[in-house]
């Protein structure tokens, strides 16, 4: 189920095929979820802005989409354990964000398609 988008400033180069498979097995470990159950999008962008700009941080923010129902602890927990991860991958400076975000499980759908 979750649901994990990536915004990373366009020329930032870190390993993001790694990162993912990082990731993934990462937030497992704080929620009940499988592995295969895990969608991250990396979103480049190619304008960006960090305070005002003086100091040419690059931009990550992390947005991590799950069911409603887990505790704030565990939102917190996987909040810092992303943060911890993301760190590990930006060597450069950045203005870094995790952000854990909960979907009313009444109203969303999602599903495989076939494309068919």
């Amino acid at each position: 189920m979750p649901q994990i988008l990536v915004d990373y400033s366009a020329d930032l180069d870190f390993d993001r095929d790694g990162f993912a498979k990082e990731l993934h097995p990462l937030v497992t470990e704080v929620i009940d979820v499988a592995v295969r159950e895990c969608k991250t999008v990396f979103r480049p962008a190619a304008q960006y802005l960090v305070g005002d700009g003086s100091e040419g941080r690059a931009v990550v923010l992390v947005e991590i989409k799950i069911l409603a129902g887990r505790s704030a602890g565990a939102r917190a927990e996987l909040a810092a354990r992303v943060m911890e991860l993301v760190r590990r991958y930006v060597t450069v400076p950045a203005g870094l964000g995790v952000q854990v975000t909960e979907l009313d499980r009444d109203i969303y759908r999602f599903a495989h398609h076939d494309g068919s």
